[in-house]
């Protein structure tokens, strides 16, 4: 074995390990098999937005539960009034259809009325 083989070993070696260890650090989250990419997404920002507050102090730990807590409620009742307004237009939606397929009818028995009278 030369030296231009115990390179091309180590180097493959070293590449491996690499992914090794790679795919072990990605693996240690939450990560959801149905949203893979949003879940790694969500992940990486959560760890992020954690060193920064470390790292800059911005807000003690104990403050930033107590602020989540408060602000989740909020954000889930904020999401059941965007859900409620979703079913309202739907609803309002097919309303309109029916509305204006009334109308439509409306105005073609007037049309026929007004063409049988001339």
């Amino acid at each position: 074995m030369d030296v231009l083989e115990f390179i091309i070993i180590v180097i493959i070696l070293c590449a491996l390990i690499f992914l090794i260890y790679y795919f072990i650090r990605g693996a240690k989250g939450d990560v959801s098999l149905t949203r893979p990419v949003e879940s790694r997404v969500d992940e990486y920002l959560d760890r992020r937005f954690q060193s920064m507050v470390e790292e800059w102090q911005l807000v003690s730990h104990p403050k930033l539960q107590k602020f989540k807590e408060q602000r989740s409620k909020g954000i889930e009742q904020d999401e059941a009034r965007l859900a409620e307004l979703k079913n309202y237009e739907s609803a309002m939606q097919a309303t309109l259809v029916s509305l204006e397929a009334r109308l439509d009818a409306l105005e073609k028995e007037l049309a026929q009325k007004g063409s049988t009278k001339k």
